[in-house]
């Protein structure tokens, strides 16, 4: 599968992964600072974005994405940034690939599996409530969202999918039937008998709960080199909360500066 990517800088590869619901946009400003040194690829995963649509939507499926991806342009030996489920889908590569990948940095995301929450459910729900027949407006769109996702940032987060089809009709780039019939693949666990020994970082949201002191044994047993850090103040988003400190802590461990720079918005 072919997917839509953004690229920025030149240098040795970087790939970053967006999480469930998210684009390539979403990672334009922490791209944007590491293109300093690197050569930024941010594509869209399948189902997102700009990138094709598939009924299949698993972690095995998008790693295989980005093994043809890595093929098709040549890349030798990434560092690979995942968010959320974007994590699940580098950790997923690196096991599978770990001759293939330089640097693991999974963000606010462990390989346990997760309970469905309910946040997901509502969101989609709240998309594919929306009748483009009847709304003209992007206002009114966020107005019918908000019914069923009262998180002003949540809205806007959602909002970033949605995409003028026609001059006088809205649509949502996401492939919605397929992440709500594979939801159950989303939250499951990596398994795998394989290990990555190469330097891997974890990066915990302070404010979040989706790494807790129980993953560690979990996160060790898989990436032994694993070095995990806290952001204090930062939710489950922890590029859109602390995008500097997170910043600081990409420019440790990948040995390279990540400049701050003012924010473009993404």
């Amino acid at each position: 599968m072919k997917l839509f990517y953004r690229q920025f800088g030149q240098g040795r590869p970087l790939i970053i992964l967006h999480g469930i619901f998210g684009i390539s946009d979403n990672w334009v400003t922490i791209g944007k600072r590491l293109a300093s040194k690197f050569s930024v690829f941010i594509p869209d995963l399948r189902n997102h974005g700009q990138s094709p649509h598939s009924s299949t939507f698993n972690y095995t499926a998008m790693s295989d994405d980005l093994q043809e991806f890595i093929e098709e342009h040549r890349l030798e030996l990434p560092v690979i940034v995942g968010h959320s489920m974007g994590g699940k889908v580098a950790m997923t590569y690196a096991l599978e690939h770990p001759e293939n990948v330089e640097k693991l940095v999974v963000v606010d995301i462990s390989p346990r599996r997760y309970p469905g929450r309910n946040v997901h459910f509502d969101m989609i729900n709240a998309m594919m409530g929306v009748d483009f027949d009847h709304v003209s407006t992007r206002s009114e769109v966020e107005s019918l969202l908000e019914r069923s996702i009262p998180d002003h940032r949540i809205r806007l987060f959602v909002l970033k999918n949605l995409y003028r089809k026609t001059r006088h009709s809205f649509d949502w780039r996401l492939n919605l039937k397929a992440l709500s019939d594979n939801m159950d693949y989303v939250f499951e666990g990596i398994e795998s008998f394989n290990q990555y020994n190469g330097p891997t970082l974890f990066v915990k949201g302070g404010q979040s709960d989706y790494i807790s002191s129980d993953d560690s044994a979990l996160i060790h047993s898989l990436f032994p080199q694993a070095v995990i850090e806290t952001i204090p103040g930062a939710s489950h988003w922890v590029h859109a909360d602390s995008p500097d400190a997170l910043c600081r802590i990409l420019s440790t461990f990948l040995g390279k500066d990540c400049p701050l720079m003012s924010s473009d918005g993404d």
